[in-house]
């Protein structure tokens, strides 16, 4: 088991991230493996200095990317693959960033995940608490009504469509800050991609399309620093540097309006059926927009996975669509609304089939697969089989 970190001018914080991964409860079978890249600080002279006195081993690759290649999603990339040529084929991979710390029961969490059946886990990461003060009360708050919104959806998910792997409760953060996962898997999913940005979110993706089992556990969770300052050109710290002058008009561009989140989680289910019984595929091909010669070999691909990204990428229907920050608190009221039907008459539970209608925007989400004569407002509408 190897903790894959990559490292960059972080002389002040590697100390503190190296001591929270190496004093881990009820774990001392593993290894950090550092990647220190384009390094013009002390950064490796501390690891140096305090590596000895620590009850772990600490690996250190040191090298230097070309400019295009100098940031973190590459380095990741790179600290994995040294990881998991060392870590062998039935290894488990864990990543973290330098400017975090792990909680003292890390380790333990994510290998208990894995033992219950996760092939990979993904955790939470957290702004600390003292740096989080100089952080303007306005981005928490917008933080706060964002991710409430996120939990929303990814609840609407979870009731239409659930993932045994991932049972509620669970989040919906893809954080480099905290993943973990089998050589295996790892393996099969093709490594971490090395992008200059959102590598860790690519990286789940990759994970999925294989039909990896992916947890994310509410219960794991990474301590980041909450500074403006930081290394990667577009990541967290550029983002609230930029918002503290202007708040983005846009939220995250992975969330969606309630009522197209809701149809691209009935038509995963859909298509999900259609994989066990292809007479359901005519109906499904029209749903989506597409011929059924067009389905059929996302319906024939060996992994659900890659073949619903085909499907994402191919239908017109699933298009992605974006949300104004101005729109949230009505996207939020009627994912309430859409939530409240589901909990009262859950997808396991036999239930009338009907349409789900929002009216503000003229669309219809059908349920089923048989037309309906007429349309029930959402407030009114049951939810279906």
């Amino acid at each position: 088991m190897i903790v894959a970190v990559p490292v960059r001018d972080e002389a002040e914080r590697i100390a503190d991230c190296l001591r929270a991964l190496a004093w881990q409860q009820d774990s001392r079978t593993h290894e950090i493996l550092l990647l220190l890249n384009n390094c013009t600080d002390d950064t490796a002279t501390v690891v140096r200095d305090l590596a000895p006195g620590l009850p772990v081993p600490v690996q250190v690759v040191e090298c230097g990317l070309s400019p295009d290649m100098s940031n973190a999603g590459h380095a990741r990339c790179l600290a994995m693959q040294h990881a998991a040529e060392r870590a062998g084929a039935h290894g488990v991979l864990l990543t973290t960033d330098a400017d975090g710390r792990v909680a003292p029961d890390w380790i333990a969490a994510n290998l208990a995940a894995i033992r219950d059946g996760a092939e990979a886990v993904a955790g939470r990461a957290e702004i600390d608490p003292v740096e989080a003060r100089a952080i303007p009360a306005h981005l928490h708050a917008d933080d706060a009504l964002e991710c409430a919104y996120a939990d929303r959806l990814d609840e609407i998910d979870w009731l239409v469509d659930p993932d045994p792997a991932d049972p509620w409760p669970r989040h919906s953060e893809d954080s480099g800050a905290s993943i973990a996962v089998t050589c295996a898997a790892y393996r099969r999913a093709g490594g971490v991609p090395a992008l200059a940005l959102g590598e860790d979110r690519a990286f789940i993706a990759r994970l999925r399309r294989v039909d990896a089992a992916i947890r994310h556990a509410p219960e794991i969770q990474v301590v980041v620093s909450g500074r403006i300052d930081g290394r990667a050109r577009g990541g967290m710290a550029d983002t609230m540097r930029r918002r503290i002058v202007r708040q983005d008009e846009w939220i995250d561009d992975r969330l969606e309006p309630a009522f197209p989140r809701l149809r691209r989680a009935l038509l995963r289910r859909r298509f999900r059926a259609a994989r066990k019984d292809t007479n359901r595929s005519p109906s499904l091909a029209h749903a989506l927009g597409l011929p059924p010669a067009g389905l059929a070999p996302s319906l024939a691909s060996p992994f659900l996975g890659a073949g619903w990204a085909e499907i994402e990428a191919q239908s017109p229907v699933l298009r992605r669509q974006g949300v104004r920050r101005a729109d949230l608190a009505r996207e939020t009221a009627a994912a309430d609304v859409i939530l409240a039907r589901l909990r009262a008459s859950p997808f396991n539970v036999p239930a009338p089939m009907v349409l789900l209608t929002d009216a503000t925007r003229g669309l219809s989400v059908r349920c089923g697969e048989k037309p309906l004569q007429g349309a029930r407002s959402l407030a009114s509408a049951g939810c279906p089989r």
